[in-house]
């Protein structure tokens, strides 16, 4: 059956849903989910449900597909702005925000401690209920997790964690759109973590299982990850039906794995400790010897900067290795953010298989 334009707009003039068929008409019929996240925080992944991390990965890739490789221009954040505050600095989290912001119309605003009062002459309470009335978003990168639940708390807008010392959410979304758009499909993957017990994995910690995909740990004695996100795992595992692993050693850890990943030693603010913890972790560096314990298919993340002592060069620069497509994927992701919690978009794409 063939539809002109007018008969089309005629029949959307009936059913009162013009805007809806027309999408329908040009982009087909996309698969419906029943989530809606306008107004939420982003403080962690373990807020979010299964179906809500599959619907910000579907429009992370709707938005890639639409605007990277369609050219098409989405302003969806048109006379929006989104504060940005940073305690620590930051290449991806920073560019991806302020570019991804910027291109869908908005206007971000880059915050440092040197920039406003914050926690100096003014406190995060007074801070927060001030950017409430002037911006639509805030994006916080900062020490003390606790510092975003208070935000969350006091402001009247959309929190999103840029980084705490407990979690990293947004590098995690990346992570995963980068493993859906390289396999097909998340479920049944293998992810092996090996390194340290910190907040990037914390943050895999509490999703992989939500999309059906294993986890396997190494790190060393003393450098485990927080006790009680392990319980938090070990209760997500058994409920989705995956496998969870935690030792101390990378080649169990690695044995059968699809995704072998790693994150600095030394994050910002432990440089006092470097000595120490580079002692301490000797024998976890990712190498092709790891590799040979890993399944036929394995890849490699790391979500930069990266340092030689944590994987060679050999496998850095392998074409095993995704790092520079997930490092560009976090600001798919962190558009796909901004967009759900901000405005009432729907993907028009259809859903990718996870």
């Amino acid at each position: 059956m063939l539809f002109n334009v007018r008969s089309f707009v005629s029949i959307a003039k009936l059913t009162g849903t013009r805007k809806q068929l027309l999408r329908q008409f040009w982009y087909g019929r996309p698969a419906q989910m029943n989530v809606h996240l306008k107004g939420q925080d982003l403080l962690t992944l373990q807020n979010y449900t299964a179906d809500e991390l599959k619907y910000l990965l579907w429009m992370a890739s709707d938005l890639k597909q639409r605007i990277k490789y369609k050219g098409e221009y989405l302003p969806l954040m048109q006379g929006k702005s989104l504060a940005m505050i940073f305690e620590k600095r930051s290449t991806r989290t920073r560019l991806s925000a302020e570019t991804g912001f910027a291109l869908l119309g908005g206007h971000p605003s880059f915050l440092t401690t040197q920039d406003i009062h914050l926690g100096t002459n003014e406190s995060l309470t007074d801070t927060v209920r001030v950017l409430s009335s002037m911006t639509n978003a805030i994006l916080a990168r900062v020490y003390k997790h606790n510092d975003l639940d208070l935000m969350a708390k006091e402001s009247t807008i959309p929190i999103i964690n840029g980084l705490s010392d407990l979690y990293h959410p947004l590098q995690i979304l990346a992570d995963y759109l980068t493993l859906q758009e390289h396999y097909g499909g998340l479920n049944g993957l293998t992810i092996t973590w090996i390194g340290d017990g910190n907040n990037v994995l914390h943050s895999i910690m509490t999703s992989a299982a939500k999309l059906g995909m294993h986890l396997s740990i190494a790190t060393p004695k003393g450098f485990e990850p927080d006790l009680r996100i392990t319980k938090i795992t070990e209760q997500y595992s058994e409920e989705y039906g995956t496998k969870f692993l935690l030792t101390t050693d990378p080649l169990e850890a690695a044995d059968s794995a699809n995704v072998l990943v790693t994150d600095t030693w030394i994050s910002m603010g432990q440089e006092e400790e470097k000595k120490e913890r580079l002692k301490a972790f000797q024998g976890y560096q990712i190498t092709m010897q790891t590799a040979k314990s890993a399944a036929s298919n394995w890849t490699f993340l790391h979500c930069l900067p990266r340092k030689p002592e944590e994987v060679d060069d050999e496998v850095f620069y392998s074409p095993r290795s995704l790092v520079f497509q997930e490092a560009e994927n976090r600001k798919w992701t962190i558009m796909a953010v901004m967009v759900s919690l901000l405005t009432d978009y729907s993907p028009q794409l259809q859903k990718p298989t996870f």
